[in-house]
């Protein structure tokens, strides 16, 4: 039998990637406590912000802050935390439609339980008190008036 030919690869990517100006400003917000949208050329607000147009594909650069506060849309309880979940206690996933957005954000809801879950609440965004630029900087929405 004659001798296979071998080559070793290796696969590597030698560059790293920028996040760009629309989400990087988005990330830059979070670092310093804002949320921030975009604008398209109709009126309506994105958020989180994207870079092009979702129906037209033209570019979007036009920020705008919204919330912090905002509407629950829907929600989902998790229990038990999955092991990549940021939370490490039962908690849950909403839908929140932030002030001066138009379309709806997901990220954790901080409260003890589902009974304290309805569509339509206010909410409001908690912090963390150490940011760097990133989404796990929001580390949650409470109820309107809990403790932030």
């Amino acid at each position: 039998m004659a001798e296979r030919l071998r080559a070793d690869l290796v696969l590597e990517y030698p560059f790293t990637r920028t996040t760009g100006p629309v989400i990087g400003a988005f990330l830059t917000g979070l670092r310093e406590g804002i949320i921030l949208g975009i604008s398209r050329p109709d009126g309506t607000v994105l958020c989180p912000p994207t870079e092009y147009d979702p129906e037209n594909s033209e570019p979007l650069t036009d920020l705008v802050e919204v919330g912090p506060g905002g509407e629950l849309m829907s929600w989902t309880w998790v229990d038990p935390p999955r092991a990549q979940s940021p939370w490490d206690q039962p908690h849950g996933l909403g839908l929140i439609r932030l002030d001066g957005a138009d379309t709806p954000m997901v990220h954790g809801l901080l409260v003890d339980g589902p009974d304290q879950l309805s569509v339509g609440m206010r909410l409001t965004a908690r912090w963390r008190p150490e940011r760097e630029g990133h989404i796990a900087d929001l580390e949650g929405f409470v109820p309107e008036g809990a403790d932030q």
